[in-house]
């Protein structure tokens, strides 16, 4: 990937701009270190704008972490554009290089469609109508857990079985998210479980292969089911479309903003349109939920619930 695309850009520039091909050749790299650890090897047999919006989702991760600086963030997401410009000869690969790596400005002023469970049912019922059933337990996992695609797909469901049969002195269960989280994160990640959480992780237990802990049978990798272009999870997106859902994303918006009822009361200030609970209270809830989030940063909550003003 890093030979074809070096060449490619030299196509580009007309042989010329040596130092330009230079830094896009470097900024490149970074993405195609992400794409190796996704189980990509040739690009032309992924569909590359899917691609490129999951790299961009991964490079969002790291701003809202801390751990990248949004110039740089920016310039990478930029170069993705220009090689995917001259590998294809197209531009059919364009991400928004300030809608992904900010700043992050961009506050949640809307409900996520996701909130609405009769639409997520709707799109479940219809994508095991059409045999995705993995992409509708994925949907499912995402609503319940407020997991990521990756979290969804990967998750170790033996293990969360177990977790949430466990019980504390309360009488509460929870199951902890470590498999497929963003940079590798170990740090505990306990989600709360309660009927729909059951309900959603016994159908991705029946839905899995036979032969695997998860949604990703022995032979196939997680490029194979989420991130190629014929995968399941990429051919359910038009299923999703229709049913007003702009992605499996959308479903941890709308965890969190669950969450946040549950925690203070109040709607969160996306949906309701202001900040209607405390200040302790919304505090409280945006520290609890940007935990179960695998968020570093309480502040990147803006993005999910809405302002704290």
């Amino acid at each position: 990937m890093e030979f074809a695309a070096k060449n490619a850009l030299r196509d580009y520039y007309g042989q010329g701009h040596f130092e330009t091909v230079a830094t896009h050749t470097q900024r490149w790299k970074p993405f195609v270190d992400w794409a190796r650890e996704q189980g990509v090897r040739d690009l032309s047999q992924i569909d590359s704008r899917d691609l490129a919006t999951a790299y961009a989702g991964h490079v969002q991760e790291r701003v809202e972490a801390g751990t990248l600086a949004v110039s740089t963030a920016q310039n990478r997401l930029s170069t993705v554009n220009t090689t995917f410009a001259a590998l294809r000869g197209d531009r059919h690969v364009k991400i928004s290089p300030s809608q992904y790596a900010g700043p992050r400005s961009n506050v949640r002023i809307t409900a996520p469609a996701a909130l609405d469970t009769d639409r997520v049912q709707g799109a479940i019922a219809a994508l095991q109508e059409a045999g995705l059933t993995r992409a509708a337990v994925t949907l499912e996992l995402a609503r319940a857990f407020g997991v990521r695609r990756e979290e969804a797909v990967k998750a170790d469901l033996d293990r969360w079985a177990r977790e949430a049969a466990r019980h504390d002195q309360h009488g509460n269960s929870y199951v902890n998210v470590q498999e497929g989280t963003k940079g590798g994160r170990d740090a505990d990640r306990w989600i709360p479980v309660g009927e729909a959480q059951r309900q959603a992780l016994a159908n991705a237990l029946a839905a899995r292969p036979a032969d695997s802990r998860n949604l990703i049978a022995s032979h196939e990798r997680y490029v194979d089911v989420a991130i190629a272009r014929s995968s399941e999870l990429n051919r359910a997106r038009a299923i999703l479309q229709q049913h007003g859902l702009p992605g499996y994303h959308d479903s941890r918006a709308a965890y969190a903003c669950a969450r946040y009822l549950q925690i203070t009361g109040h709607p969160a200030p996306a949906v309701a349109g202001e900040r209607l609970a405390p200040k302790d209270k919304d505090l409280e809830a945006r520290l609890t939920i940007s935990k179960e989030l695998g968020h570093g940063r309480v502040d990147v909550l803006v993005s999910y619930v809405g302002s704290r003003r």
